[in-house]
């Protein structure tokens, strides 16, 4: 039994209680069941009693039988509601944890692996919760239930009892040791397949275009025979263990009903008494049994619960709890030193610069030079692990990310739009904004224009991941989200990059709007961006290179000379 997954039902613990505690008083109305049962087949056949004489074993029978079946029901759907509010409340908290977590984490995982745990491996923990840990408890008061009262009745019998009873679930052990190995491996599989069809379904563009597209075919095909094979080794032992459990306790049952019929032959037990616990025999070990088919259901359960904890126990950056200070706002990075796990060396060393407020710096340099970790450090996504970042002169470690983030505006790279209309993909910035205000920042960006063009203008659906739009068009939604939060620090991507020089000079001229009156970074290898900047830092092998001005760093031997020959544009733009 997971400690951490059992932890998790304290919210609901009533109800896991409540479900123990009808099905443990199932199992004294199962005794009380057979013993009206036995008492009333004795006075019929051997006390020669008519129906009015066994009336009353009958009536409470019925009764029992009634008050069981109640029993019964309400202690599965005690239990199946204890696991809806469990799977709800792990969902929640996992994508909480992801939000936590921030891009830092989710860009070391897979998307597809990610989705999948999220859906597949929460509603795993189904019957872990709501038959796996339920019976494993019944598996315990049931049969303790019976011995009690078998004690008085027979002590030879109860003796028997204890003697078979822990071989099921010492088969359950042994089996269950090697399921638990495989349904693992399992899960580790169906994770990786679905990554790896994600993967497929994104790329299809290039796989259809580089010819690859039936090679990917026999790829996935490969793995979903190997993820079949996997699954039916699961099965194959499951089917294993019910045969051995049913096969464990029919031989069981059969040793006491051999017990109690020899002993009854040659006068050791009344009938009554024998009658009544043959009756209780196979329910003794039923509870035993039930547990060995949710087996399965646990194993798998217990497989996808140690990679949502992985993921839950995964360590959150921790930041401060200050409110940003008031803008207008400058910014200086001391000494900032970051490695990614797993590099040999760091992504930015010992890295110095300021910005002034209202100061637009552009940040350059090869690629690979730690320009995107250096905005990831601004945005709060990664803390230092060396040097400080300071706003107003307090550090950014200290000020709480949520305060922080309201005062920044990011346009990256390759903005990511929603499934949605282009009226909630520019809200985003800021939901309780006007359709006025949404068509002003659009008008801001030049997007107006093409979104009138739309079919439903601002209400067109522009699906997954801008599907309807151009790289040009989506870049300038991604403006226009920049113009209506109206923050006082802008942080841009390579905002122009992969864009026809048309759709260049649209974005740069909106881009040109943005920075007004804002302390901006900007990262660019599009250097006539750069040469606008009333400032250039040069980065190189995660140090900083130069800084200046164009004109300054134009004229000086270094790296940024060289992007300048190698970028004509800037020189007839110059």
């Amino acid at each position: 039994m997971d400690k951490r997954l059992f932890s998790q039902i304290q919210p609901v613990k009533l109800y896991f209680w409540l479900s123990i505690a009808l099905g443990g008083l199932a199992g004294l109305f199962l005794v009380a069941q057979a013993y009206f049962l036995s008492q009333t087949i004795n006075d019929v056949f051997l006390e020669g009693q008519d129906l009015d004489g066994v009336s009353l074993w009958l009536a409470g029978l019925g009764l029992v039988a009634g008050l069981r079946l109640l029993a019964s029901w309400g202690s599965g759907a005690a239990a199946h509601h204890v696991s809806g509010v469990v799977r709800y409340g792990i969902r929640d908290a996992l994508v909480a944890h992801l939000f936590a977590l921030g891009p830092a984490f989710s860009r070391r995982e897979s998307s597809g692996e990610l989705a999948t745990t999220l859906t597949e491996g929460v509603e795993a923990l189904d019957g872990y919760l709501s038959e796996y840990i339920p019976r494993l408890a019944l598996a315990v008061l049931v049969p303790v239930t019976i011995l009690l009262f078998v004690i008085p009745f027979d002590l030879l019998s109860a003796v028997v009892f204890l003697l078979t009873a822990p071989l099921i679930p010492l088969f359950m052990i042994l089996i269950g040791s090697m399921a638990g190995r495989i349904t693992r491996q399992r899960w580790d599989t169906l994770s990786r397949m679905s990554a790896h069809f994600l993967d497929v379904l994104q790329g299809l563009t290039a796989l259809k275009l580089l010819g690859r597209s039936q090679a990917q075919v026999r790829t996935i095909r490969r793995i979903s025979d190997h993820f079949r094979r996997s699954t039916l080794e699961v099965l194959r032992i499951a089917f294993l263990s019910a045969l051995a459990l049913e096969l464990l306790a029919t031989i069981s049952v059969a040793i006491i009903a051999v017990e109690i019929g020899l002993r009854l032959l040659y006068g050791g037990i009344d009938f009554e008494r024998a009658l009544f616990i043959l009756i209780l025999a196979p329910e003794f070990y039923m509870p035993l049994r039930a547990l060995g088919t949710s087996f399965h259901a646990g194993t798998e359960g217990k497989a996808a619960a140690e990679r949502i904890f992985t993921i839950l126990d995964a360590p959150v950056t921790q930041w401060g709890s200050q409110p940003a200070p008031a803008a207008p706002f400058s910014i200086a990075f001391e000494s900032v030193t970051y490695r990614y796990e797993g590099n040999g060396h760091p992504a930015v060393e010992d890295v110095f610069f300021a910005m002034a407020p209202g100061e637009l710096v552009a940040l350059v340099g090869p690629s690979g030079a730690g320009k995107t970790t250096l905005a990831s450090m601004l945005l709060g996504f990664i803390k230092p692990q060396g040097g400080t970042i300071r706003i107003n002169g307090v550090p950014l470690a200290d000020i709480d990310p949520a305060s922080w983030r309201r005062q920044v505006a990011w346009v990256p790279q390759h903005p990511y739009l929603f499934n949605t209309s282009v009226l909630e993909n520019i809200r985003l910035a800021r939901p309780d904004a006007s359709i006025e205000a949404v068509k002003h920042a659009a008008e801001l960006a030049f997007a107006a224009e093409f979104i009138a063009l739309l079919p439903d203008g601002y209400e067109t659906v522009i699906g997954e991941h801008g599907a309807r739009l151009s790289g040009g068009q989506a870049q300038r939604i991604a403006l226009a989200r920049a113009f209506l939060k109206d923050a006082p620090v802008l942080i841009m991507d390579e905002a122009t990059s992969s864009l026809d020089p048309a759709q260049e000079t649209l974005v740069q001229q909106a881009v040109a709007r943005l920075v007004e009156d804002r302390t901006a970074l900007v990262i660019t290898h599009r250097l006539n961006t750069a040469y606008q900047a009333d400032r250039i830092v040069v980065l190189a092998q995660g140090r900083v290179s130069q800084i200046g001005t164009h004109t300054v760093l134009r004229a000086q031997p270094g790296i940024y000379r060289s992007l300048v020959a190698n970028y004509t544009g800037v020189e007839a733009g110059a």
